[in-house]
């Protein structure tokens, strides 16, 4: 690994690529780009999964914002990928492949540890109330609430662009090829190599990407169910604690209005009483009794 700073220019020149294309990963434009998306060039792959930003060539990466949590873990989760001891002998994947694999896997094992850091936390609210009415229980459920929509978003973000890539094999056929003699027929698609073996290697790279976009959707699938779970028990708990506000106001209400009553009605006597204490002539008590 090695840290430099390079211009627009440089990048698009070593890079091949459009000025166009890096607005996807542009970390100055992420106000724009803030969704989640996956580019493939004819020199390289543009990976944007939040806070990891990248560009995958075929025997380099470069990655914008290192530091990030997200530059972080992909670093966490690449390097050991491409140690030789860890291969155990079997085939090794493109470097472009390793970079996507790495990419999405750092993505969604974040999104599960946070998971696992909100389902306890919700699943406690959850038993304490609506028992305990408290303001500290109420500012957690809020919280546990807004987080659990954001996670939901996040993964929501990403499954579809998931199902947006494994609805477009084309895209996916343009990762095979990279870097190698191959070109693909825009017409009908089809791939032609000039080494057959290099084009038999690409159909079997075609079917690993699949069955790994589809591993990772099933993940991402899971992660947004099981945050939309956790967010409609979050919000029939707040329909229960909204109801439960009622039911006490209505009693305290209804307290109020027998207090009404019984103050109307000691008014009553007072007003009856006052009348007859005033110090005027009625005539009732010239009357014999």
């Amino acid at each position: 690994m090695s840290t430099k700073k390079i211009s627009r220019r440089q990048l698009l020149k070593s890079s091949g690529l459009r000025l166009r294309d890096t607005r996807s990963v542009d970390p100055s434009l992420w106000l724009m780009n803030s969704m989640p998306s996956l580019l493939v060039r004819e020199q390289a792959i543009l990976v944007n999964l939040g806070s990891l930003r990248a560009i995958a060539m075929h025997e380099r990466v470069l990655i914008f914002n290192y530091n990030s949590p997200g530059g972080k873990a992909f670093l966490d989760s690449l390097l050991p990928r491409l140690n030789p001891r860890n291969i155990n002998g079997g085939p090794a994947m493109p470097f472009q492949l390793e970079v996507v694999e790495a990419a999405l896997l750092s993505r969604i094992q974040r999104l599960e540890r946070r998971l696992m850091r909100i389902e306890p936390r919700v699943g406690a609210l959850l038993e304490v109330l609506p028992n305990r009415l408290t303001a500290d229980v109420l500012e957690q459920l809020r919280l546990s609430k807004q987080a659990l929509v954001e996670l939901g978003s996040r993964a929501g973000d990403l499954k579809q662009m998931l199902i947006d890539l494994l609805d477009d094999p084309h895209e996916i056929r343009r990762i095979c090829i990279m870097g190698r003699n191959c070109t693909l027929d825009k017409l009908s698609d089809n791939m032609e190599c000039s080494v057959p073996l290099e084009k038999q290697i690409a159909e079997e790279e075609e079917e690993e990407i699949e069955m790994l976009l589809e591993n990772y959707l099933q993940r991402c699938e899971s992660i947004h169910g099981q945050a939309e779970r956790l967010l409609d028990s979050a919000r029939e708990m707040e329909d229960s604690i909204a109801v439960n506000l009622s039911s006490r106001r209505l009693e305290v209400s209804r307290v109020e209005l027998l207090l009404q009553v019984g103050t109307f009605c000691v008014a009553i006597g007072a007003l009856i009483a006052g009348i007859f204490g005033m110090n005027l002539k009625s005539y009732l008590e010239t009357n014999a009794v």
